[in-house]
C-alpha cells in the first residue's frame, strides 16, 4: 500500500453507540486508602467524645457544686444542657462540612472526601438519608443488625474499596 491508498471502514449509521456506561468516578479519582478511612472514623469518634467532655466534667464536679449551695438538679441540668449544646454544635459543624465539601471533621483532617460515583458532590440529604440512615436502621434489627454492622465495614476489603453504605448511596471516598 502506498501513502495514497485509503482504507474505507464501513460504519453503520443506524448502529447503537458504543459508550462505556460502567465508567465511574473510580477511574478518574484516587480512592482513599482503607487505613485512612478507618483513621477518619476514629478521629470523628474522638472529636465527638471531646465535644461531650463538659457533660462528664459537670457530672464529676457535681459534688463540689452541691457544697457550694447549688441544687443537685440544677448542676446536673446545666452540665447536660452545656454538653448537649456542644454536641449539637459538633454535629451541625460536621453537617456543614459534609454539605460543602463531602467531609466530616475526621475526613478533613486526613484529606479525604465523599463524592458520588459519577464524580458529583454528595449532598447532605444523600449523606444522611441514603448513606448513613439505612445501615443504622438495619443495624438495629435484632440478630441481623449484628451481621450488618460487621458486614458494612468489612466490605471495604473488596477490590472496589466500597463499604455497604457506599454501595447503597452510590458514593466513593477519594483523596481530597
Amino acid at each position: 500500500m502506498n501513502a495514497e491508498t485509503v482504507v474505507a471502514v464501513e460504519t453503520n449509521p443506524y448502529a447503537a453507540t458504543t459508550v462505556d456506561l460502567q465508567q465511574s468516578a473510580d477511574d478518574q479519582f484516587v480512592l482513599a486508602e482503607r487505613g485512612t478511612r478507618l483513621g477518619a472514623v476514629l478521629l470523628d469518634g474522638v472529636f465527638g467524645l471531646i465535644a461531650g467532655i463538659p457533660m462528664i466534667a459537670v457530672a464529676i464536679a457535681a459534688p463540689a457544686l452541691l457544697q457550694g449551695g447549688i441544687s443537685p438538679g440544677a448542676g446536673l441540668l446545666a452540665g447536660i444542657v452545656i454538653g448537649g449544646l456542644l454536641l449539637l454544635a459538633f454535629v451541625i459543624y460536621n453537617f456543614v462540612l459534609v454539605h460543602r465539601n463531602g467531609q466530616t471533621l475526621g475526613k478533613k483532617v486526613l484529606g479525604i472526601k465523599i463524592i458520588r460515583q459519577d464524580g458529583s458532590r454528595c449532598g447532605l440529604r444523600r449523606y444522611v438519608f441514603i448513606r448513613y440512615l439505612p445501615v443504622a436502621l438495619l443495624s438495629m434489627i435484632p440478630f441481623v443488625g449484628v451481621i450488618i454492622s460487621l458486614l458494612d465495614p468489612l466490605l471495604i476489603f473488596r477490590q472496589s474499596r466500597h463499604c455497604l453504605h457506599d454501595d447503597i448511596a452510590g458514593t466513593i471516598v477519594i483523596r481530597a
